[in-house]
């Protein structure tokens, strides 16, 4: 009688432990729902790759001191698919979205302390990024994304 309770909690505990090991730290983000279903992403004008196609891979970061405002307020990318690294190294909630006009074109979630990767496809023009938290744009955290 003994045995088997003993056993049950060795095997749930075996199964969280796989459960939490599964997950993994980097995340993908999802456009945000306002985005159409091709979404398109900022580029960065420091860091930029050009995969085959066109688009680019670029960086950009949160105010790491928590600061409301990127470390970079302009940025360029090739038309195509464009990914963006987006780091938030402080507590401060933070975000980085596209936008055209008044349309959403791509977005990560929110979070502090980490990073996520946005990728869309994106068209010549001049777009706009910001951090849609309350107050953040208003208070400049906003920059502009020309695709070339």
């Amino acid at each position: 009688m003994y045995r088997l309770p003993v056993i049950a909690v060795a095997v749930a505990s075996l199964a969280l432990g796989v459960a939490a090991c599964g997950s993994s730290s980097k995340s993908s983000s999802a456009a945000s729902s306002a985005a159409p279903a091709s979404s398109t992403s900022a580029a960065s004008s420091s860091s930029s790759s050009a995969p085959a196609g066109g688009g680019s891979t670029l960086t950009q970061a949160a105010d790491p001191s928590g600061a409301l405002k990127f470390t970079q307020s302009s940025l360029t990318a090739k038309a195509g698919k464009v990914t963006i690294n987006f780091s938030n190294s402080s507590m401060v909630p933070h975000n980085l979205t596209i936008e055209q006009g008044s349309s959403v074109v791509g977005a990560t979630p929110t979070f502090a302390g980490g990073s996520k990767t946005l990728s869309v496809t994106l068209k010549p023009g001049t777009y706009t990024f910001f951090c849609s938290v309350d107050g953040h744009r208003a208070a400049g955290m906003q920059g502009t994304l020309t695709v070339q």
